[in-house]
């Protein structure tokens, strides 16, 4: 039986995440998967402004915006464990170096499991390898 949940819930995580879509997740995608995870947090702040900004002109940094257009917020958040790790929790755990930030962008583009737990992460193939590292190196900004 828990495997059959085990599966169901793979499933419906890929299936948020936006499958094996070649499009690599267009707006309408993030902007449903953005709101399904209100939906399930609904304490949760879903806001990239507040994490994401650079200097204090409101602007998101390219690593946030990069974000905003995928499907990152549907498991992440930047304070809280939603499926995935909180964002600062990756950024407490891997320091800013050239070998994390390659390591963790290439998880980014071939997705994963068995470092924050069972649930596998997607991949995300179609995702540029300098797009996944900005990423990264916005996460990985975000000190506690």
């Amino acid at each position: 039986m828990k495997k059959v949940f085990a599966v169901l819930f793979i499933c419906a995580v890929i299936s948020a995440c936006g499958g094996s879509s070649k499009s690599g997740g267009s707006a309408d995608t993030a902007k449903a998967a953005d709101q399904t995870a209100k939906t399930q947090e609904p304490n949760a702040d879903t806001s990239a402004n507040k994490t994401g900004s650079s200097g204090t002109s409101g602007e998101l940094a390219p690593g946030a915006k990069l974000m905003a257009g995928l499907d990152c917020n549907t498991c992440h958040k930047a304070d809280v464990k939603v499926v995935g790790p909180a964002l600062k929790d990756i950024a407490a755990k891997y320091p800013p170096t050239a070998a994390n930030i390659d390591t963790l962008a290439n998880k980014v583009i071939r997705g994963g499991s068995g470092h924050w737990g069972n649930i596998p992460m997607a991949a995300h193939p179609t995702l540029k390898v300098d797009d996944a590292k900005e990423m990264v190196k916005y996460i990985l900004s975000l000190k506690k």
